[in-house]
């Protein structure tokens, strides 16, 4: 591991403008070098820019930062790719029903030494990171269990020490440790029933988020300019033309999932994968069905069909209902 990244702090300043391609005199230090745990640069990625403010935030000084929005608007993506760009060790923990305070905090584990089985303590990835220059990231935040909740509670503070008891061990936080989360509600449970397994969270914990930022979808336009990014065989006029109706499919089922005529809806995430599923059928309707169709209650299909119907010609809208009947 690269001590100089690791142990150190920022060292090099850069532009945000110039680097995040977002209209704002503003400079934030960086680190000079990667090391493996900084994530790769998506140099096709668009920035949201108060989304970006506020993890730039988080990271220039050292703020708390929950982002939040629906699924596959891009949230862990977002604060991966500004860490990419600042050289900033970034790691992901994705808080699943399966992690437990003992993952976070660490256990005895037997090793062996000098021909001999000792036990001995291993730290887990929250002692480590809270150490180290890195960024660590909770996904799903909103699905974490009470104890693992109540550990992080205690970090959350800036100058928020870690108290390993079975070591008899106080942890200071790095100067260069920082925090982020990624939640699908804002820690009030999920009222849409779109979330199965969150839960809300004690608003005392909420108030330790010094910022609270909300990740929508992207303007039809950016989200465009991302599909052609990903699937480059679409930038012809042809191929423009299917990406635009299928962001407009999407945009309908965003709007239908809102006004509760649908429970599933399109997104940013889907509307790649449908686009790169074209791409390996050649079929409109075969990739649609296989990418979004499928997932949908049978109860709703007619009415994705209508929206299917709305963006596409008729042709098109023609085989999609002849395949809807035959599901």
């Amino acid at each position: 591991m690269n001590n100089k990244t690791v142990n150190g702090l920022p060292n090099v300043e850069i532009d945000v403008r110039k680097t995040f391609d977002i209209d704002v005199d503003m400079k934030v230090l960086a680190f000079e070098e990667p090391n493996e745990h900084v994530p790769s640069i998506d140099s096709s990625y668009k920035f949201d820019r108060e989304t970006t403010m506020a993890i730039l935030a988080g990271f220039t000084h050292n703020r708390r930062v929950m982002i939040q929005g629906y699924h596959g608007s891009g949230k862990s993506t977002h604060i991966e790719q500004v860490a990419a760009r600042l050289n900033w060790p970034c790691i992901r923990i994705n808080l699943d029903s399966h992690i437990s305070r003992i993952d976070l905090l660490g256990k005895d584990a037997i090793t062996l030494k000098d021909g001999k089985q000792i036990t001995e303590f291993k730290e887990g990835i929250l002692p480590w990171a809270l150490q180290s220059s890195t960024a660590l990231v909770f996904d799903e935040y909103d699905a974490g269990r009470p104890d693992v909740m109540f550990v992080i509670q205690r970090v959350l503070e800036v100058e928020g020490k870690l108290t390993l008891l079975d070591q008899n061990k106080v942890i200071s936080p790095h100067p260069g440790f920082r925090l982020f989360a990624t939640a699908n509600t804002v820690g009030l449970g999920d009222t849409s029933g779109l979330y199965h397994g969150t839960q809300q969270i004690n608003q005392g914990q909420m108030d330790r988020w010094h910022i609270v930022s909300t990740l929508n979808y992207l303007d039809p336009e950016l989200e465009l300019k991302v599909i052609l990014s990903k699937v480059p065989s679409l930038d012809d006029k042809e191929g423009l033309e299917i990406a635009k109706n299928m962001i407009s499919v999407a945009n309908l089922s965003r709007q239908g999932f809102a006004n509760g005529d649908i429970s599933t809806l399109m997104s940013p995430r889907t509307v790649i994968s449908w686009a790169e599923n074209y791409h390996i059928f050649n079929n409109l309707n075969k990739s649609f069905e296989i990418t979004f169709l499928n997932k949908c209650d049978e109860t709703e299909r007619v009415i994705i069909a209508e929206y299917y119907q709305r963006c596409f010609d008729s042709e098109t809208v023609d085989s999609v209902a002849e395949e809807l009947e035959n599901t």
